[in-house]
């Protein structure tokens, strides 16, 4: 249940009986303080002003309207015109009763369900997937893995880069290859290493550079047999990329690969099009779209290139294409990117001439969600120590060596098989929700030592919460899903607990809006802080405590364990019955 557009829902029909204008809302946000209740309206000052009345007297004539029987149990009025809300414990006793016999934790599905297109990940498929895909690669795989739970439709669109000039190079180096008897896959089966080999050869090997040149042109023209060589070359490189998906639990298939070249017939026809609306001119040989809206302080328009002198395309043309496609064929109503905030100005440039071209109304929502970089411990692009670009394949491979050693440490007496499933789910569970759990748009260090710390705001943190709660279980020798009763929210602490726990839907919804994977992370460990407290201060298992109150607890509990499986689930993180 998402009780603050219950309250929202309340508040708002009693603004409208007190004949405060529709166009002033509740302001429904959870209270900062302690003693000002669990929800505050704040909605009165705005509507005064407006209306040229007393914010206090206003707030009067709302609480005299407003009807909150069952749900709260004191509504009263603070400072200029504040409406303080305290909720009823035995309705928060409810709400719980109703999540936990609910596998979606009462959450429902969207009233309004959308086609969202997510761009992310999008790696280069001339090279391995390094540390500068994570960001991109798992944030977005946390939001469309949410908007899929909310009930929206969702499509991937892995847009990777499999065009482009340096093709040419790799095609005739791995036609070398092939006719030296070498297997493609394993010609292959390092990537950067052939792709330095290719380069090696453009630069210093006789005559190579224009067979190169000439695989461009073969391939671009359509050849057959450059055709089958790049798509060799396609195929094992996506392999590359599904077998780090795979390890970091994300949700990207081969079927949603949309790569560069599936828009290629596409490009003459869009450079066409925007000349015959006037947009793209001739400029020095090239074709041009200027943007005066995007004018510099000099008044100087933006500059968007979408044709080379020597008739060649450029990234802004194939993300013209794409968001033509997206819109017209996909019929999104929503187009997330997630990439990084030095690609800014290109996404704002991108979606102005989209929006002046029609190729996207204002009914579609175009939204660039950039992020920050990964910094090393000296403040600068996380790099190996030599200073060369860290494979994804191998970060992932020492975070689950690291963590092996760290839950080995803790518990000697685990069985290998175990150790080693408990080992990846701690290490790739660390290194994405370090990620995840700062805010986007910033930059963060990468540190082994802060994010495998079962102290603090990190995965092991919570992955070890959960298993701690399911161990009461065991102890006990009670099947939860056996429970009964009602949960009792009596003490500060549980009425806290249950509050935070009430709060799930609403959490994610915000996140869902904003794109924000950060808050998620924060809300699972302020749960975990909040069931601590609980903990503590509620004895479950002790003796003295009646059977009515143990049976509330262990429900309490129950329910804490799921929201937080759901919650790291929707990250992408897996939880453990024991570490």
């Amino acid at each position: 249940m998402n009780i603050r557009q219950l309250l929202t829902d309340k508040v708002q029909a009693a603004m409208l009986e007190a004949h405060i204008p529709a166009k002033f809302g509740p302001h429904l946000a959870p209270a900062k303080k302690a003693g000002f209740g669990d929800y505050q309206a704040n909605g009165a000052m705005a509507a005064a002003k407006h209306m040229g009345t007393n914010p206090r007297e206003l707030a009067t004539s709302i609480v005299e309207k407003l009807n909150l029987e069952g749900i709260a149990t004191k509504v009263e009025i603070a400072g200029p015109g504040f409406i303080n809300i305290h909720l009823d414990p035995a309705f928060l006793g409810t709400s719980l009763d109703k999540a936990l016999a609910d596998p979606r934790l009462s959450i429902g599905n969207t009233t309004n369900p959308q086609t969202v297109v997510v761009d992310y990940s999008a790696p280069n498929l001339a090279k391995e997937m390094h540390v500068g895909h994570l960001r991109s690669t798992i944030i977005g795989d946390a939001l469309v893995r949410l908007l899929e739970f909310q009930g929206h439709k969702v499509i991937r669109q892995n847009h990777m880069g499999d065009w482009g000039t340096q093709f040419g190079m790799l095609l005739a180096h791995l036609q070398d290859k092939l006719e030296a008897n070498e297997v493609a896959e394993v010609a292959l089966s390092d990537l950067e290493a052939f792709y330095r080999e290719a380069k090696l050869r453009f630069d210093d090997e006789e005559g190579f550079a224009d067979r190169a040149r000439d695989y461009v042109v073969k391939l671009q023209g359509g050849d057959p047999r450059c055709s089958a060589l790049w798509e060799k070359f396609i195929e094992v490189s996506v392999s590359h990329s599904e077998e780090i998906y795979d390890k970091l639990n994300v949700t990207l298939k081969h079927s949603d690969v949309a790569p560069e070249s599936m828009y290629n017939a596409d490009l003459p026809v869009l450079v066409a099009d925007l000349q015959q609306q006037g947009l793209a001119v001739e400029d020095d040989g090239a074709q041009v779209v200027f943007l005066p809206e995007m004018a510099d302080k000099e008044g100087n328009p933006s500059v968007v290139i979408v044709q080379k002198r020597g008739g060649g395309y450029l990234y802004a043309t194939t993300d013209l294409a794409a968001i033509r496609y997206r819109v017209s064929k996909l019929d999104s109503d929503r187009i997330m990117y997630f990439i990084d905030a030095r690609q800014s100005l290109h996404m704002q440039q991108v979606f102005t001439v989209a929006r002046k071209a029609g190729y996207a109304s204002d009914d579609t929502s175009l939204e660039h969600h950039p992020f920050g970089t990964m910094m090393g411990a000296d403040g600068k692009p996380f790099k190996t120590r030599t200073g060369g670009t860290v494979k994804l394949a191998e970060l992932l491979d020492e975070a689950v060596e690291r963590a092996d050693k760290l839950v080995a440490e803790k518990n000697p007496e685990l069985a290998p098989e175990t150790r080693a499933e408990i080992a990846r789910k701690v290490g790739i569970g660390a290194v994405k929700y370090a990620d995840l759990s700062k805010t986007r748009t910033n930059d963060y260090i990468f540190s082994w030592d802060s994010m495998l710390s079962f102290e603090g705001n990190t995965a092991p943190y919570l992955q070890y919460a959960y298993t701690r709660v399911r161990s009461i279980f065991r102890k006990a020798g009670i099947n939860p899903e056996q429970l009964s009763g009602s949960i009792v929210v009596a003490a500060p602490q549980e009425q806290q607990l249950a509050l935070k726990l009430c709060q799930f839907e609403e959490m994610l919804e915000q996140v869902s809006k904003d794109a924000f994977p950060h808050v998620l992370c924060t809300y699972l460990y302020d749960l975990a802080s909040a069931y601590m407290s609980f903990y503590e201060a509620c004895p479950v298992l002790k003796e003295g405590v009646s059977e009515e109150d143990k049976a509330s607890r262990l429900r309490l509990c129950q329910l804490v364990a799921a929201t937080i499986e759901h919650g790291l689930g929707l990250l992408g993180i897996e939880v453990m019955e024991q570490m």
